[in-house]
């Protein structure tokens, strides 16, 4: 393990940087979903494509 990675367990042990660092991650992760959602509607993907990622992003959400 090297110096960061060591650095960042240790600080993930603190609840309040780790609640801070969850929230963040799931955030940047809906962000990315739903980025690739509008890139797939612009590109006129088929709507059952369109309504699975949706039904992705949702059951994200709700196990947050």
């Amino acid at each position: 393990m090297n110096i960061a990675e060591q650095y960042f367990q240790k600080h993930l042990r603190v609840d309040e940087f780790k609640h801070s660092y969850l929230q963040e991650k799931v955030k940047l992760d809906i962000e990315y979903q739903l980025e690739e959602l509008k890139n797939d509607i612009r590109t006129v993907k088929p709507v059952e494509e369109l309504i699975k990622k949706i039904e992705c992003i949702e059951k994200y959400v709700m196990t947050v």
